[in-house]
């Protein structure tokens, strides 16, 4: 299989995204032969490493620093109508995904089905805790909630020391899910949960059936919970039950999510992506991949990623629990490295 043009790489992944129809392998090999001739960055990677490629596993990832440092894109400028940023802490450089309209496309029909698989929002009120996509045009995550969402109802804001929740907006859902008896799904990064329930008094009950997704990452924006103790503050606060606490693994690099869990199951949170992408947790210092348990950094082959690259190296460590993993935290040692050291250690 091979791609002659971007348009039959975005019909190909299309299909195989909303019927299955194709084998992840041969798409996989057919996208990255088409970004290898036209993302330069990627392209210098892969001739400087002689890169020969036989199998998906063997597609050079590319670390998650590289969109900070470079363009990696196959998009002209004049055909770039969107861009992701990271959502790094203040002052600091960010990663940069570029979008153009059939590309965006692509990451809303990637994102919508595993979204509805694991939080189930057909009888549920919605609301975000990010800013409107109006309001933070750069953030993946906005445009994501505004894609899933039934109706536009968002109660973050934007100030100057970041994203804060409106309280009183929140407030106002979570009355009209009550007074409604209708199940509220609430969405939103954990520092917001933090800041807008850390002093909440009295506690509420949200009806039966209520939910939360929460997307992880802090920043340094609210004090840092681990996990568990987040999902308690959310279980104490709202009413919502634990196992209807459903954690979200995503990045402006990535045109796909992962979830731990379906809500209601109460089975071990395991983070899983959708049949359109895969992963390997890799040594560190060998790229070699870990045996099933063990500790490695992810790396995730997303065919969502059309107009950028599909392989991904992250700066996370995860452990591998058969075809999902657990994840750890950011690796230390990751950040640090300067992009051009990166890429040629990839």
């Amino acid at each position: 299989m091979t791609f002659s043009t971007f348009n039959e790489a975005t019909e190909a992944v299309t299909q195989f995204i909303r019927t299955g129809e194709g084998e992840f392998g041969e798409l996989a090999l057919a996208l990255h032969s088409l970004q290898v001739q036209n993302v330069p960055a990627y392209r210098d990677l892969c001739l400087t490493r002689h890169v020969s490629v036989n199998h998906w596993q063997e597609i050079p990832a590319v670390p998650t620093t590289a969109f900070r440092d470079f363009e990696i894109t196959s998009l002209p400028l004049e055909e770039r109508t969107a861009v992701f940023h990271s959502s790094g802490t203040t002052g600091t450089a960010f990663s940069r995904h570029w979008h153009d309209t059939s590309s965006l496309a692509i990451y809303e029909a990637s994102l919508r089905p595993w979204f509805q698989t694991h939080l189930e929002p057909k009888n549920c009120h919605t609301l975000s805790l990010t800013p409107p996509p109006a309001e933070a045009p750069h953030s993946s995550l906005a445009h994501m909630m505004s894609t899933v969402q039934h109706t536009s109802n968002f109660a973050g804001t934007n100030s100057p020391n970041g994203w804060e929740v409106n309280a009183d907006t929140a407030q106002r859902a979570c009355v009209g899910a009550i007074n409604s008896n209708k199940p509220l799904l609430i969405m939103g990064p954990s520092f917001s949960f933090v800041q807008w329930l850390d002093g909440m008094k009295p506690p509420i009950s949200l009806p039966t059936g209520s939910r939360v997704m929460e997307t992880g990452g802090y920043k340094g924006r609210s004090q840092e919970l681990p996990k568990p103790e987040l999902h308690e503050l959310i279980a104490r606060n709202l009413g919502v039950r634990p196992d209807h606490i459903v954690s979200e693994y995503g990045m402006c690099e990535l045109g796909s999510q992962a979830y731990d869990r379906i809500v209601g199951r109460t089975n071990c949170p395991t983070f899983r992506f959708p049949d359109w992408v895969r992963i390997r947790i890799v040594s560190p210092e060998t790229r070699a991949e870990v045996a099933e348990g063990e500790v490695g950094l992810l790396q995730v082959f997303d065919l969502a990623n059309i107009r950028s690259v599909l392989a991904i190296l992250t700066g996370d460590l995860a452990v591998r629990r058969g075809d999902g993993f657990e994840l750890i935290g950011r690796a230390t040692a990751y950040e640090p490295r300067g992009c051009s050291l990166a890429l040629s250690e990839s």
